[in-house]
């Protein structure tokens, strides 16, 4: 088939990869160059970690999770190593005022089913695990499943595969998509619209929900593995990437600026990044960054084929993490195939019915 995708964020970037290969003819459209640009999947921290983020989730949007992360390893080994895959699970701590917070949180996953893939630490075990924490915490929570990517590269690597595959890429960007494309790009068997909030228009629903990270050089720590500091008010997460490097942001805030990482939020994450362990004192802050995930109402994926028009969205924080599974369903449903039974509510709502219910 011929076909325009709109919106190369990590799905666009994975669908046209994939349609590509098996032989379809793409013309991808974005307003970013191919190296960098203002699409959440440049921000995220790329943590793949379903039981890390099971608490206050529905149980079918964990399940999903799970599934997901399961055919991660696949994905990674059809990328290729550049994008640092992490299977190493990540470790949940809290300091001493904060354990009951952990408590509650390896009892609210126990009561959902999950309790038996996690891992309850003393001081000791947590040594062992992570050395460089020595016996800066008393007890903690060990997810051995979980896994993370780095997003810069795997944004990164899927360009290379695109180029080396001769999809077209044009600078463009569709307010009301496909009927303002221009004549070229419009004559195509099928549209897949992946563009994130830039679907406002067809999904009126759709909001932004801000994500603050900030990059940490930390020559002087090893941690080897993903770390989540309990809170009552937020969970701060440490993302170690190569070169001694650490992602290090905190859950969500339900707005929409886009401006720049305020004074008071870089305080209380670098403050807490510190009673993770004192180096990060003399760590360097390379960068900071900001961006805006797109969540329906309901903060469930959508993926719907409605007659020749394929749309993606909704992914919220969720992005990297579902990214085998929803590109594998949708992929189902440009070659016939209905989504699952047990995945009819990614579907279950059209982009017409999504917007009747908003606005209802």
């Amino acid at each position: 088939m011929k076909i325009t995708l709109a919106g190369a964020g990590l799905y666009g970037r994975l669908l046209a990869w994939r349609l590509a290969g098996q032989g379809h003819r793409l013309t991808l459209l974005d307003p970013d160059p191919p190296e960098h640009g203002h699409a959440a999947s440049h921000t995220a921290a790329g943590m793949l970690t379903p039981w890390a983020e099971a608490d206050g989730a529905e149980a079918q949007l964990v399940a999903a999770g799970i599934d997901s992360l399961q055919r991660w390893p696949a994905l990674a080994a059809d990328l290729g190593s550049e994008i640092d895959f992490r299977p190493g699970g990540s470790l949940l701590l809290a300091h001493g005022s904060d354990v009951p917070e952990l408590h509650r949180y390896q009892q609210a996953l126990s009561a959902a089913g999950h309790g038996g893939k996690s891992q309850w630490l003393d001081t000791s075990a947590i040594q062992d695990l992570e050395p460089a924490l020595e016996k800066r915490f008393q007890e903690g929570l060990f997810l051995p499943d979980e896994a993370s990517v780095n997003s810069t590269r795997v944004m990164r690597t899927l360009h290379q595969h695109l180029s080396a595959q001769g999809v077209s890429w044009l600078r463009y960007r569709s307010a009301d998509f496909p009927a303002s494309l221009p004549q070229a790009a419009r004559d195509a068997d099928l549209f897949i619209d992946c563009r994130g909030l830039g679907a406002r228009r067809a999904l009126p629903g759709l909001r932004g929900v801000r994500g603050e990270v900030l990059h940490l050089h930390a020559p002087d720590l090893q941690l080897k593995h993903m770390i989540r500091l309990m809170h009552p008010r937020y969970k701060l997460y440490l993302v170690p990437r190569r070169d001694d490097i650490y992602v290090l942001g905190a859950t969500q805030i339900e707005s929409e600026d886009r401006g720049p990482v305020s004074v008071r939020s870089a305080l209380e994450l670098l403050s807490a990044a510190y009673t993770v362990h004192p180096a990060f004192g003399e760590a360097r802050v390379l960068k900071t960054d900001t961006n805006l995930r797109p969540a329906l109402f309901d903060n469930h994926p959508l993926v719907t084929l409605d007659d020749n028009l394929l749309t993606v969205n909704g992914l919220f924080r969720h992005g990297y993490l579902l990214a085998p599974l929803v590109t594998e369903l949708a992929l189902g449903l440009i070659n016939g195939r209905a989504l699952p039974p047990h995945y009819h509510w990614m579907g279950a709502r059209s982009s017409t019915a999504a917007t009747q219910q908003v606005t209802a």
